[in-house]
């Protein structure tokens, strides 16, 4: 076997087999399913979203924990407009209405890069934080693993991203048990401790042990706990981004599920901060609010117990699969657009941005091991993020409908505006607060990713100049610059010269192997993202009329070109065994360093993968840039 095949299979082993594009629409997901992809994060964010309200309300000392029910039906409320809001939104946009699509159309190329790269940094720091959270629900049944909390949550960062590499079809029906079995346990959890309170507690909160104020209770204090509390909202966004996930009518499904979430999520958030207040819960213990809470409703030895902290870990750690669900595909829009890589745009063999995926996994990690295992730090990093995403997104949508108009227009725009001022405020709330808690980190990040972004895109422009056909003369008028082999002259053997677009690289290339020999195919499988119309029209332009030019122009029915083409070449090879077949491949050279992480060249994987197959000569066309 050789090393090729060993690779494939080990990949088909791995991940699955490889989908057809024509698959892509029965990998969308019914409701129910493309709810436990998209709104894990949002759902689960009450495993945590309590302890971290309770954790500031508790520096003013145990009789200030009271302020923890306004403050969360505060965070509730806020919810309830947020959602409301992006319903909005995706009447407006029903293929999907993020903040980078809607601040780009709405409010520019600038602010749309700001939403673009909060959001990035949003999904980053989600995947970490829920990981993290979930790893500490496991450290509080199992205290004994508290020293191992970074080695465990990097696991199941590895864990999650490989499910997801799977393709979106395996991941909705493996999440979606753990999803609605947390929320199951915590509508048992709410219910037990409600009756418990009326039946012998009279529903009077316990006693918590006291504790001294080491800080004075006044507003800056009630918003920093408020602030901390609107953490029960990240991940909200996610279904506006994730449209094309539901199965159609997309758009309405999307709208029917974000409604549903926003219900279970109010629900579960206000049931769990009001049992932390009625049971005492001390938010300076090792443990988390929902196992404190489980210990004492259910009973540290009823096996509800441990299905409560089983399923708050799995949660948890499927969270993560929010950021895994919406931060590669955010990924393939900038770089469709040219403010990325365009690798960051391949969708692999499972009809998923794998390259997205493998850069989060890698993001993540590193700020796991940066945090070392503790959520606190990131909560405060990535609160920024997600409601700068907020502001800009609803604010987009009062523009579009002050534009646009249309019925109800503005009764829309008045909850796209509301939208737009709360979670303002809410983030000047935030980045006042916790500015010295490290969201200093991110008001300083954001401009830096903003001109990076912008810096690729201009690049872009200047190699997609340099490597425009237009105004190319056709090969006759060429000819003083390449010489043709006489009808003699045999030239060496045939050459076939394999593209991935068809630009001045590829024209020098097929023009190069017409000077050395009297016999040129050329094959070119396309991808959608390719326009075949065009490129048969452009070839006709440049080449049409010549004897020695074969040219092949075949769809892939894969995301990647790379095995139709391989098999071509050995259809080709078997044609005509005696011949001295030689492979060309165009190869663009930037004169910037980074240029070859922008130029999506896939020579050297053509390169290996003919040369396990025994293709026996590849030559690589040079075509160097002057920018």
């Amino acid at each position: 076997m050789s090393s090729r095949s060993l690779r494939r299979a080990l990949s088909e082993r791995l991940l699955g087999q490889p989908l057809p594009t024509s698959a892509s629409q029965h990998e969308r997901l019914p409701n129910s399913q493309a709810m436990a992809v998209l709104s894990s994060d949002a759902l689960s964010s009450v495993a945590y979203a309590t302890d971290q309200t309770l954790a500031v309300l508790v520096l003013a000392g145990s009789a200030a924990l009271i302020w923890s029910l306004p403050i969360t039906l505060a965070v509730v409320a806020l919810v309830a407009v947020v959602v409301l809001s992006y319903r909005q939104t995706l009447h407006a946009y029903p293929e999907g209405g993020g903040c980078y699509i809607v601040a780009r159309a709405n409010l520019g190329s600038t602010m749309s890069l700001v939403g673009a790269s909060a959001l990035l940094i949003d999904y980053s720091l989600t995947a970490a934080v829920s990981l993290m959270a979930g790893t500490q629900a496991l450290t509080s049944y199992l205290p004994s693993l508290l020293p191992w909390q970074v080695p465990i949550a990097l696991v199941l960062l590895v864990l999650v991203g490989w499910v997801n590499l799977r393709g979106m079809s395996e991941s909705g029906r493996l999440f979606s048990l753990p999803v609605y079995a947390f929320i199951a346990m915590v509508a048992l959890l709410v219910g037990f401790g409600l009756v418990d309170l009326v039946l012998r507690h009279g529903f009077h909160p316990d006693p918590m042990p006291p504790v001294k104020a080491v800080a004075p209770l006044g507003l800056f204090l009630i918003l920093r706990a408020f602030s901390s509390g609107c953490s029960a909202m990240t991940g909200i966004e996610a279904i506006a981004n994730g449209v094309k996930v539901f199965r159609e009518p997309s758009d309405l499904n999307a709208r029917a599920t974000m409604a549903a979430m926003g219900v279970i999520l109010s629900l579960m958030f206000i049931g769990i901060s009001l049992l932390a207040w009625m049971y005492g819960v001390d938010p300076s213990s090792s443990q988390t609010s929902m196992a404190i809470l489980g210990q004492r409703i259910f009973g540290a030895t009823n096996p509800l117990y441990p299905v409560l902290q089983l399923v708050t870990l799995l949660i948890l750690m499927l969270a993560a699969n929010t950021a895994f669900a919406d931060f590669p595909r955010l990924g393939a829009l900038l770089a469709v657009d040219g403010h990325l890589p365009r690798l960051l745009a391949f969708r692999g063999d499972r009809l998923v941005f794998q390259n997205g995926i493998l850069v989060l996994i890698a993001l993540a990690g590193l700020i796991i091991v940066f945090c070392g295992g503790d959520t606190t730090m990131a909560i405060n990093l990535y609160a920024v993020g997600v409601f700068l995403a907020f502001s800009l997104s609803q604010a987009g949508m009062v523009r579009y409908w002050l534009r646009h108009k249309g019925p109800l227009w503005q009764q829309r725009a008045l909850m796209n505006g509301c939208g737009a001022v709360f979670t303002s405020l809410v983030l000047l709330v935030i980045v006042v607060s916790k500015f010295s808690s490290g969201a200093w980190l991110v008001v300083l990040l954001i401009p830096l990713l903003v001109f990076g972004l912008g810096w690729i895109r201009r690049r872009y422009r200047l190699l997609e100049q340099a490597l425009d056909i237009a105004g190319l003369p056709d090969v006759a008028g060429a000819a003083a610059n390449v010489t043709l082999n006489s009808p003699q002259d045999p030239g060496c053997g045939p050459i076939l010269v394999c593209l991935e677009s068809f630009d001045r690289a590829a024209v020098a290339a097929v023009r190069q192997a017409l000077s050395m020999s009297r016999r040129v195919r050329v094959l070119f499988v396309y991808g959608e993202h390719h326009d075949p119309v065009k490129i048969q029209a452009d070839w006709d332009r440049l080449f049409a009329g010549q004897p020695a030019l074969q040219f092949s122009l075949s769809p892939s029915p894969y995301a990647s070109f790379i095995d139709p083409l391989v098999s071509m070449v050995q259809d080709v090879e078997l044609e005509e065994p005696d011949q001295r077949l030689t492979v060309m491949m165009p190869e663009v050279i930037g004169s910037r360093w980074f240029d070859r992480y922008l130029l999506n060249q896939s020579i050297d994987v053509v390169s290996s993968a003919l040369a396990d197959e025994h293709s026996r000569l590849f030559t690589r066309y040079r075509h160097y840039l002057p920018v």
